[in-house]
């Protein structure tokens, strides 16, 4: 059998980072966090649970997790956010792998929790991320946001979710919304992106329509739309800003 490493970066996830590690006890043989030196319990928490805690200062999304990788004892790694645990489907597909691993990576779906509901259709759901992998023949790749795995190699889809806590409140999203977006333009403006009117006007409205209507977050209810308008919300504000900073407009 494959032995797993389950790495976590954090900063200030004491409200998130136990659940986390609870979830994955069954099939980790050791968790790696690599804390960005949390201002509360997040690493007595992860100690009394267990987890193996690195500390260095923040580098960046994609060049933080590519150091917790560095920091597992394993090849095969589960790389998960604090925020997020995998369920028991989940559980038993990584334990097969395991057994019988029969490609380099894997991808599974993400369902997001929003306001205490998990959300199943939209532009949220199936989130699928490639999470499982063997970390000689992958990295973590991107800039400011938006980091993704690349794998020089196979890959194959695992059942079971993996369930991300996101907004308790909708003032966290629009709060984040806000943090994203200037990231987002500031990403754009350094590849020489350029925002219009046109874009500003329409990829947001097509944004909602696709989220909404064709995707059917409209079965989700009031808080698909809510979610809906959001998304339509940060796409206007990512091509704002980008557009400011174009004409060096204060944002």
């Amino acid at each position: 059998m494959l032995k797993l490493s389950v790495v976590i970066i954090t900063y200030n996830e004491e409200r998130n980072i136990g659940r986390c590690i609870d979830s994955v006890q069954a099939v980790a043989d050791e968790v790696v966090i690599l804390d960005s030196h949390s201002q509360d319990r997040t690493t007595a928490i992860a100690s009394e649970k267990g987890a193996v805690v690195y500390e260095q200062p923040f580098a960046g999304y994609t060049e933080q997790k590519n150091a917790a990788l560095d920091l597992a004892t394993h090849p095969l790694v589960l790389s998960l956010d604090a925020d997020e645990a995998i369920d028991e489907r989940l559980v038993a597909s990584i334990t097969e792998v395991k057994n019988n691993a029969i490609a380099d990576g894997y991808t599974m779906n993400r369902c997001t929790s929003y306001c205490g509901r998990f959300i199943r259709h939209g532009s949220w759901y199936p989130d699928r991320k490639l999470r499982l992998f063997d970390k000689r023949k992958a990295r973590w790749t991107g800039e400011k946001i938006h980091e993704k795995v690349e794998i020089a190699g196979t890959t194959g889809h695992l059942k079971g979710d993996i369930l991300h806590y996101s907004y308790d409140r909708l003032d966290e999203h629009v709060s984040q919304n806000n943090k994203f977006s200037t990231l987002s333009a500031e990403a754009y403006f350094a590849k020489g992106k350029k925002s219009s009117w046109t874009k500003m006007l329409l990829n947001p409205f097509w944004a909602f329509f696709q989220g909404y209507i064709l995707r059917a977050g409209f079965l989700d209810g009031f808080l698909g739309l809510v979610i809906a308008a959001n998304v339509a919300h940060l796409t206007f504000m990512k091509y704002y800003k980008l557009y400011a900073l174009q004409k060096r407009i204060p944002v």
